[in-house]
């Protein structure tokens, strides 16, 4: 990580689809704002088949991505954590004093039609994540927030 990096952790229940999909895209899009992890409350075995899939078909690599869970990361030196479901933010007690914010995804693999919704979930966190890492305010927190604002208008349509 280099001094002009955020350390942001994206938090989620099994870590094997949202999550993992944030941490890919602001390392690979985003690698001159952020160093990203994500971890779950209770991780998955592997990563979500369709979160690899969607990961390639967009160009975001996937290498050495795979669940882990919250005290594999506990200690770590963070500026944000962003939960990504409702279950998660209970798992914010592990990181005490770090500033969180709350981005409300639907979860993709337990939506009617799955592969769209692991579209329309990337599609936002790629909005959100640009929103965070280039926003108009100057403070982190602020522009987690807007991030949070855009990702309501891009999912409206799909009723999280």
């Amino acid at each position: 990580m280099t001094t002009n990096q955020h350390a942001i952790l994206f938090l989620c229940t099994g870590n094997s689809a949202r999550s993992l999909m944030a941490e890919a895209i602001a390392n690979q899009e985003f690698a001159d704002q952020f160093h990203a992890c994500s971890a779950g409350s209770h991780p998955a075995a592997e990563p979500h088949p369709l979160t690899l899939e969607t990961l390639s078909n967009n160009g975001v690599s996937a290498e050495g991505l795979r669940p882990k869970g919250v005290e594999e990361l506990a200690g770590q030196p963070l500026d944000l954590l962003i939960t990504l479901c409702d279950e998660a933010r209970g798992g914010c007690a592990t990181f005490s004093g770090v500033p969180a914010v709350h981005w409300r995804l639907p979860d993709p693999p337990g939506a009617d039609d799955p592969k769209a919704m692991f579209t329309a979930v990337y599609e936002a966190l790629v909005e959100a994540i640009g929103v965070l890492a280039h926003g108009p305010d100057s403070d982190l927190g602020g522009r987690a927030a807007e991030a949070a604002r855009q990702l309501s208008r891009c999912l409206a349509p799909h009723a999280i």
